[in-house]
């Protein structure tokens, strides 16, 4: 069980870290993007050497690196800026190995106006120019589908992949968009099954456009399904809880009320499964 510090974007890495694994997390999916206390400018060698000592002190392995950028913007500005971040999270993901088992880095394709016809050859380029980078680092560079993205469906996402053609490109399975859009274990998990490097969970509520994104524990979503569902895809990575900016957004919001809660969930999922964690 992993917890991304994307729902702790102000708390310290050192607090963080430790909160999580005082809690009974076995890893960390740590956040480098804009607004973050772990920024990717901000990671200087001294930050870098402090990330892993904090790994190594709370024996947390480091299962990804959020770096989620817009691959497809057409401001030439905003792209060389989204490059230059996955290509350093790429580097900063080869830095931190641990015992030679690298992060997986993760982004979304971003979103566009144009449809699927019309900028897929442009994703394909770009995607595959970040894809080449992350070979050279020995990284895995992962897709995560997303609702409103270029990328939303796993039609698309096989896409992707068949025309970038490397094993360089997984995909990261956040099922809580494919589960607002009403699509099923079978039609995803299945579909995909080849190509799942990581996952994000939350837990969420109501169907496209009326939905709504929660706090694990907090909806409706089954974990206990979704468990099995991935023991037999045999998938034996990280389940790892993202946190919605939806969420984050409420008045009270409470990043370690938020990682309690979900510890609580996916530990109570895992046990009725019976499926145990490494």
């Amino acid at each position: 069980m992993g917890y991304s510090t994307w729902g702790m974007p102000t708390v310290s890495v050192a607090t963080s870290f430790k909160y999580l694994a005082d809690l009974g997390f076995d890893g960390v999916e740590l956040t480098v993007i804009p607004g973050y206390t772990t920024e990717l400018r901000k990671l200087n060698t001294r930050e870098r050497r402090h990330i892993q000592q904090l790994l190594s002190q709370h024996r947390l392995m480091l299962s990804a690196i959020s770096a989620h950028s817009n691959l497809v913007s057409h401001d030439h500005e905003t792209y060389t800026t989204n490059v230059t971040r996955l290509k350093g999270a790429i580097d900063l993901a080869a830095e931190l190995a641990q015992d030679k088992i690298v992060p997986v880095v993760i982004s979304t394709s971003g979103n566009s106006l144009q449809k699927w016809d019309a900028i897929k050859d442009l994703l394909v380029e770009r995607t595959r120019k970040i894809v080449e980078y992350a070979e050279t680092q020995h990284v895995t560079f992962a897709v995560e589908p997303h609702i409103g993205a270029v990328i939303d469906t796993p039609q698309k996402m096989l896409q992707l992949l068949k025309f970038v053609d490397s094993p360089h490109l997984k995909v990261n399975l956040d099922i809580s968009h494919f589960d607002v859009m009403g699509l099923s274990n079978e039609e995803t998990i299945d579909v995909l099954e080849s190509y799942i490097v990581h996952t994000h969970v939350k837990d969420q509520c109501g169907h496209v456009p009326d939905f709504e994104f929660r706090i694990p524990g907090e909806g409706t979503f089954d974990y206990v399904q979704y468990l099995k569902a991935l023991r037999n895809a045999n998938y034996d990575g990280f389940i790892t809880v993202e946190i919605s900016v939806m969420v984050q957004r409420r008045p009270n919001y409470d990043p370690f009320a938020a990682a309690t809660l979900s510890y609580q969930t996916l530990t109570q999922a895992f046990t009725e499964a019976g499926i145990p964690r490494k």
